[in-house]
């Protein structure tokens, strides 16, 4: 093996293993986008009135990430500069300001890219539904299947490039190398904090307003063109739903690889040779894996036409479950290879992780799709009221939590004590960690299933504004629909997944309290609740998703004021609108959502970043792990609480849209939409970003540690 500093020796026989399955995975994966970017590109946009309208909302995304992106380079800047300033001081190693620039600049990317593709398919899958629901359905999967398969592609070039940087190129020992990694996790949780925080107040804040006084008060349909909010709605779709998913997906993708390398070198170290390494690599190659594994349950997606939603759902259903039994296949050679027989438990946490997604996936759907009582009970309460309508869309959310907790709770005992945990506490946080991976290792079909999501609903925008046949839009309906119930599967798996690397970023947080401080460590560090630190420090943590929470909701419900304000001013004041005589003025609900979503996505990633760091200055290493495991544990529920409750919501409408208890204008229509809107903060803006936060505290932790030793209490 290479020691030495600076000697690039890639091809030392520890790399010719499977470590160099990353990098290769890695192109693999930028490849396939790449095809399959080119194969979207090659359908039909259909009409100049469509292609107008494509362009017209291509403008406003575009528009919207130049901006977001020119304030998030303020904040990277500062905080660069402040890395920068700690690794003067010996803080922290010199690369990791670099590490941190890399991490936020691959999820901004990986959400772009998906968003340009996105942008360029709408119209195309309109005019492809034009033609059939199964081809309608081919090219919006393709287009999500760019995403998905960016975000993994990216991540993994990433990953590779920094351990082979730091492990070959600069000889640096196993343990310094992951610790500088993750703070290019931290700098991609930022990043995805600023996408998903700032994309959903836009597009929830456009929703919202073009709801209620377009369907609510003036009884026109959804994404009628005399709707001044309709291209802001539709220009939200994919700056929140397709560029903040990618860079929040990306972030949990990388977060789990990180935090499962992180334990595994003090797991593993201990036993001497290179153990150590081998527990590294494992999660990495995994993920390589998983995208092979991805690529092959892409081509099993397809549905004969005239297909209902359940065969549709099948459809992506046999696509995610084949390449999740793909990992459960290949993960025990893996195991066996690099670990040995003796370790075989480990694998044993990857199925643990891979029964826990799809567990957690199929309870998502069951409470969210409109072919299950639930949400199709939850539509029938329309018939009473908005009010009915709420309350029970808020206890369906609160019962779906139930499950998920139970799944995520099992999974953890399960990897525990199948890794020997029993024996050797490092050994079982390890396989908790592993089991993350093991959600998450088929990333790129996942994406690609929640992705094609808003593509769908773009889609039927624009067959609405340029009067395509009725049955188009019941195609895209339809596609949308589903692309709801895959969209809280997909958030199903992430919260599920932050959850299991919270758990292990703490750990890594008390191992890094023991690499940098041992005296400290053995003589300070208590962890008990009897421990005032810890137990204050649990109900800060708890607190803090809610603050979150409202922070977000709040921003979306302002904003959201100004769109209604504005578009009740259009109609009353652009003579012959409603007629259909006059064109409304797209840009300035355009710009409205704009200028409030960029303004209010700045201080909940503010306090997300300080906190931790004030906590920890304020109560020590120890109420920092209060801290930590109090905002996992309410930020899970209530992650998974807003994503159910607003996908059953909009699902809810669109059952009542089907032709059901009234169909559309009928008064529980109007309840059901009230309903609706209530769930898309939830379910799009503060929902999705919870599960970022959790991690984030967790990283911003670990990075800052040294300060807080050094300064703190």
């Amino acid at each position: 093996m290479c020691t030495s500093h600076y000697n690039l020796g890639f091809w030392e026989e520890d790399i010719m293993g499977p470590i160099i399955l990353t990098p290769i995975a890695a192109v693999l994966a930028l490849g396939m986008a790449g095809l399959l970017a080119a194969r979207v590109m090659k359908f039909p946009q259909g009409s100049d009135a469509m292609a107008e309208i494509s362009a017209k909302i291509r403008a406003g995304a575009n528009a919207f990430l130049r901006r977001q992106y020119s304030i998030v380079a303020v904040f990277f800047g500062v905080m660069t500069v402040l890395l920068g300033v700690l690794a003067a001081f010996k803080f922290l190693t010199p690369f990791v300001p670099f590490a941190f620039l890399t991490g936020g600049f691959f999820s901004g990317l990986s959400g772009f890219i998906g968003m340009k593709v996105a942008t360029a398919a709408n119209a195309r899958t309109a005019a492809a539904a034009a033609e059939g629901l199964n081809k309608g359905l081919r090219v919006a999967f393709s287009a999500g299947s760019v995403m998905g398969f960016t975000v993994v592609g990216l991540g993994l070039f990433d990953l590779s490039f920094w351990y082979i940087l730091l492990k070959y190129a600069f000889g640096l020992p196993i343990q310094d190398v992951t610790s500088a990694m993750l703070t290019f996790g931290m700098g991609a949780s930022c990043m995805a904090l600023f996408a998903r925080v700032g994309g959903g107040i836009f597009t929830k804040a456009a929703d919202v307003g073009a709801d209620l006084v377009g369907k609510v008060e003036a009884g026109i349909p959804e994404d009628d063109p005399r709707n001044p909010a309709v291209i802001a709605d539709n220009v939200g779709d994919n700056v929140g739903d397709v560029a903040g998913m990618g860079a929040d997906l990306y972030e949990s993708y990388v977060g789990s690889i990180i935090s499962a390398s992180a334990l595994g070198v003090s797991a593993f170290s201990a036993l001497g040779g290179e153990m150590g390494l081998k527990a590294v690599t494992i999660p990495m190659v995994m993920a390589a894996v998983g995208v092979v594994a991805s690529i092959l349950g892409t081509f099993l997606v397809r549905t004969k036409e005239g297909a209902s939603q359940k065969n549709l759902l099948s459809a992506l259903r046999r696509g995610s479950n084949f390449s999740a039994l793909c990992i459960a296949v290949a993960a025990f050679p893996l195991v066996w290879w690099q670990l040995g027989s003796e370790h075989l438990g480990i694998y044993g946490a990857v199925v643990a992780g891979l029964l826990a997604g799809v567990g957690i996936g199929f309870f998502s759907e069951y409470f969210t799709s409109d072919s299950y009582k639930p949400t199709r009970t939850l539509a029938g309460d329309s018939q009473t009221g908005s009010a009915t309508v709420i309350i029970g869309g808020i206890s369906l959310g609160m019962l779906s939590t139930a499950a998920p907790v139970l799944l995520v709770g099992g999974c953890v005992l399960a990897s525990f004590y199948l890794s020997g945990g029993a024996a050797n506490p490092g050994m079982g946080l390890y396989g908790v960690a592993i089991s993350a991976v093991g959600m998450l290792s088929t990333l790129g079909i996942t994406l690609a299933t929640d992705a094609y999501g808003p593509i769908a609903d773009n889609a039927g925008g624009i067959a609405e504004m340029t009067g395509l046949p009725q049955e188009v839009r019941e195609r895209t309906d339809a596609l949308d629909s589903l692309g709801n119930t895959t969209a809280a599967t997909g958030k199903g798996f992430a919260i599920g997944s932050a959850a299991l690397t919270a758990l292990a970023l703490i750990a890594a947080y008390v191992d890094r309290i023991k690499e940098l401080n041992p005296e400290y460590f053995a003589a300070k560090l208590n962890l008990s609740l009897t421990n005032p630190p810890v137990l204050v420090g649990l109900f800060i943590g708890a607190m803090l998703p809610f603050l979150f929470s409202a922070l977000t909701m709040r921003s979306v419900g302002r904003a959201a004021e100004a769109v209604v304000r504005e578009v009740r001013r259009q109609f009353k004041e652009i003579i012959g609108l409603m007629e259909g005589k006059a064109e409304a003025d797209y840009a300035a609900c355009v710009d409205l959502c704009m200028k409030s979503s960029l303004k209010e996505m700045v201080l909940p990633t503010i306090i997300a970043v300080a906190a931790p760091i004030a906590g920890g200055l304020l109560l020590g290493p120890s109420g920092v792990v209060g801290l930590l495991a109090g905002s996992a544990a309410t930020g899970f529920v209530l992650a998974i609480f807003m994503a159910n409750s607003g996908g059953a919501w909009d699902n809810a409408k669109k059952h009542i849209e089907g032709g059901n208890f009234g169909g559309k204008g009928s008064d529980g229509h109007k309840a059901a939409v009230v309903g609706d809107t209530v769930g898309d903060p939830f379910k799009d803006t503060s929902g999705p970003s919870i599960n970022i936060l959790i991690k984030l505290l967790s990283m911003v932790s670990i990075v800052f540690a040294g300060v807080v030793l050094a300064v703190g209490r």
